[in-house]
């Protein structure tokens, strides 16, 4: 089982499963130069993770994403699965997500 998610398996997924959370964890540099998001999206702030990780829902798919799908989505993932949370992360990030014609915020 893997840990990610294609674009087009997350554009199915947010038609299919109603009851998901998508987190965007940007770094807030990153953010703040385009704080466009993917629709339905919540930011978090991937340094304060302690401060939020506990209001992540249990009962619910989470799907979280960075810039490029790299290091800031994968280390949140692993953080969150530690948690019990089901998670996956975004292959290539936002960046994918809008070079395949994603819808943004």
């Amino acid at each position: 089982m893997t840990d990610s998610l294609s674009v087009p398996e997350l554009s199915d997924y947010l038609v299919n499963h109603r009851n998901m959370t998508l987190l965007d964890v940007r770094r807030k540099s990153d953010f703040e130069q385009s704080p466009q998001k993917i629709t339905g999206a919540r930011w978090h702030d991937p340094e304060a993770i302690a401060d939020w990780i506990g209001s992540v829902p249990k009962d619910q798919d989470v799907v979280v994403y960075c810039v490029k799908g790299g290091s800031v989505s994968q280390s949140v993932t692993a953080q969150l699965k530690q948690k019990a949370r089901r998670v996956k992360f975004l292959e290539g990030g936002i960046k994918a997500w809008r070079e395949n014609g994603g819808a943004v915020e």
